[in-house]
């Protein structure tokens, strides 16, 4: 798997007490394996989920349409759409409260498996090497029994949500204009950007990535997924707004974008892993990405140079 579309994706609506939302998990159907994609169209006035924070995981919010608000450590703070929600590991706990009109956004999430044990009799839980009492009830059976979620008055936006009318594009020729969204400075395990294409032009080169993990979604316009197999020949794929492209780490099939006559509006989702290599295909060049290394290498065969031995 590699391209899904989201109206092929069925829904999982999850309501209880003030949480109510459809959810479609598009990067389980387009293949992804190091991350998690979600479109969440939550229902006017209420909750996608309990607030909630992750240890490890870092997940990245683009608001689609609608309105509402970013509930974090008990402030709240409009969003709108084109914005981008960037929730750190072990930072904040968060949620958000959908406005009369409801709220439509997109969610990556990098994944990270913890050992776990579960004695079901004792109700007992290992995680790693400690033991902590369980429960197998639903804790959202829970969540709505409690107390509505307290909202004030909204507050300032914080660093952590950005939009992309607010932060300075990135043009390259009269071919791309990029809005650098997730960047280093605001995240730490991934990254977002918004990107437009003019009308034929190309994105990225083609290229795949030893240890980094992809994930496209195209929002306006159409394209051409182009994919390289290391055998030769390009197999082309059309895209239009709604296509999810999923290009997992190690694949060693380079990919690229060309965009339609009336150009395309995608976002760029992608993992950061300081041991990546890049592999150019067209040009023959690696880039040992956490050196900041790009060279051209001869490309051989497994047999290359070895002696010849009788049997």
């Amino acid at each position: 798997m590699t391209v899904a579309h989201w109206d092929e994706v069925e829904p999982r609506r999850r309501a209880k007490g003030e949480m109510e939302a459809d959810w479609q998990p598009l990067g389980g159907a387009a293949g992804t394996r190091a991350v998690g994609a979600n479109r969440v169209r939550v229902a006017p006035g209420k909750l996608p989920t309990p607030p909630h924070s992750h240890g490890a995981s870092e997940e990245l919010y683009f608001v689609l349409a609608g309105s509402g608000l970013a509930w974090q450590d008990g402030e709240v703070h409009e969003v709108r759409p084109l914005d981008c929600v960037i929730h750190r590991p072990n930072e904040m706990e968060h949620t958000f409260v959908a406005g009369p009109d409801g709220l439509e956004y997109l969610v990556f999430g990098t994944r990270h498996p913890t050992e776990i044990g579960w004695l079901p009799r004792s109700r007992a839980i290992r995680i790693g090497w400690p033991w902590v009492e369980g429960r197998d009830d639903d804790p959202w059976d829970v969540e709505a029994t409690v107390e509505p979620l307290a909202v004030g008055e909204p507050a300032p936006r914080p660093a952590n949500i950005v939009n992309v009318d607010e932060v300075e594009h990135e043009r390259f020729q009269d071919r791309v204009t990029t809005a650098p969204l997730a960047t280093r400075e605001r995240s730490t395990l991934a990254g977002l950007h918004w990107e437009q294409l003019a009308g034929g032009r190309r994105g990225s080169v083609p290229h795949c990535h030893s240890a980094e993990e992809e994930v496209f979604v195209i929002l306006d316009g159409t394209a051409t997924l182009e994919l390289w197999p290391r055998e030769g020949g390009v197999e082309e794929t059309p895209l239009r707004a709604g296509h999810v492209v999923a290009r997992p780490a190690g694949t060693r099939v380079s990919h690229s974008f060309r965009a339609g006559p009336d150009g395309v509006t995608m976002l760029i989702y992608g993992t950061r892993d300081a041991n990546d290599m890049c592999w150019y295909p067209r040009s023959r060049k690696i880039f040992w990405r956490g050196l900041g290394v790009i060279g051209r290498i001869e490309q051989l065969d497994y047999f290359d140079g070895e002696p010849i031995e009788d049997d």
